[in-house]
């Protein structure tokens, strides 16, 4: 079946009913208005909701009242799909769709592209671009710093690193361990890398801050990178360009109430608290942002020096006094919160600055 025709159906299904699948039942309603998500196919609704914005959650393994000639859309991780998959076979589904990457980015894509016309913003990638210099020097400046941790899952995915990734080990200062292959790590120098199991890749954010003069300067991560022509220094340069984020990505119902429904709530209360303190002249920005439903994910970008420093000094301020409100989380993954905090102060940051900065946009790859 031709990847597409999915587009021509007037109704499709979706398997999963979480953050993935809520956010994919948003976006096929911006893209598509006339086609009806019929409903969400789970494992199990003792963690999910019976209905979703009125459409029904039914378990995959009953008997459910599905048109298994439609298509269905996978939206969950990645390493349920296989799995999933072979259960909607044998419910008779044969127009599958696991969201991978390539996917994930064309939708992605496609709904930003539309939004921001509609918004009079401008969606400009990177591949929009031409370089126009032939100065050698300008990639003796250019660094994407990858961030790695001994906690890391060895990865699946082959990938040949290009040479202007630098990687740097995240945490370091709480372990003896070294990684192979690392470049730097975050605990020479001014840091804060003993606070890694909070502020995640943040901690080499902030090494990067206050250790190095890239002219240009990136962060990515060891299983996210950024979908990018080698010559993209170049084309930087010759285009004045002040950064590179990766595509926004869409959540529901908006990006405060999406954080709410996936971490601790309080901290982000706090937050809203701080901001409106803090930050009067610009809280009611503040609230649009936050209140819309475009972000940038994954602590990403690429900067020139100016414009690191420039969100440095906006956002750790901001993150530590979230964190010292909230203290230290029992569950691993809620403690990680002002990593996620700083996906969205970045996006404001931006966001407030977009008619300061040239901001262009890339594709990620994600790496299993």
């Amino acid at each position: 079946m031709d990847k597409d025709t999915w587009k021509n159906s007037p109704k499709v299904y979706i398997a999963g009913a979480q953050s993935r699948a809520k956010t994919l039942k948003g976006i096929l309603n911006f893209l598509y208005p006339t086609m009806k998500v019929e409903g969400f196919l789970v494992d199990s609704l003792k963690e999910n909701e019976a209905v979703i914005d009125g459409i029904p959650v039914w378990e995959r393994k009953k008997g459910i009242p599905v048109d298994a000639f439609c298509p269905v859309f996978i939206a969950t991780k990645g390493i349920y799909h296989n799995d999933i998959k072979e259960e909607l076979e044998k419910i008779g589904f044969s127009h599958i769709y696991p969201i991978t990457s390539e996917m994930d980015n064309f939708f992605r894509n496609a709904y930003v592209r539309k939004y921001y016309k509609e918004n009079n913003k401008e969606f400009v990638r990177i591949e929009d671009f031409k370089g126009k210099t032939t100065n050698k020097d300008i990639d003796k400046g250019a660094v994407i710093y990858v961030a790695k941790s001994i906690y890391d899952k060895p990865l699946q995915s082959d990938y040949v690193v290009p040479s202007y990734e630098k990687c740097i080990q995240v945490g370091a200062a709480l372990t003896e361990e070294r990684l192979e292959n690392i470049d730097y790590l975050d605990s020479i120098g001014d840091n804060i890398s003993e606070k890694n199991r909070q502020y995640c890749e943040l901690t080499a954010l902030y090494w990067i801050w206050k250790n190095t003069k890239n002219r240009l300067t990136g962060l990515a991560h060891y299983r996210r990178h950024f979908v990018i022509p080698d010559n993209w220094a170049d084309i930087m340069v010759s285009n004045n360009i002040d950064v590179i984020l990766p595509v926004p990505t869409y959540v529901a119902p908006n990006i405060s109430d999406n954080y709410k429904g996936r971490h601790e709530p309080e901290d982000w209360d706090y937050l809203m608290e701080y901001l409106a303190r803090y930050y009067k002249e610009d809280y009611a920005f503040v609230c649009e942002v936050f209140s819309s439903n475009l972000y940038s994910p994954c602590n990403m970008f690429i900067a020139t020096r100016d414009v690191l420093e420039e969100m440095c000094e906006f956002i750790f301020p901001i993150i530590d006094a979230v964190v010292e409100h909230g203290g230290h989380k029992e569950d691993v993954y809620m403690n990680r919160y002002p990593g996620f905090i700083s996906e969205r102060l970045i996006t404001l940051f931006f966001e407030k600055n977009r008619e300061r900065y040239k901001i262009v946009y890339a594709d990620k790859l994600f790496l299993n």
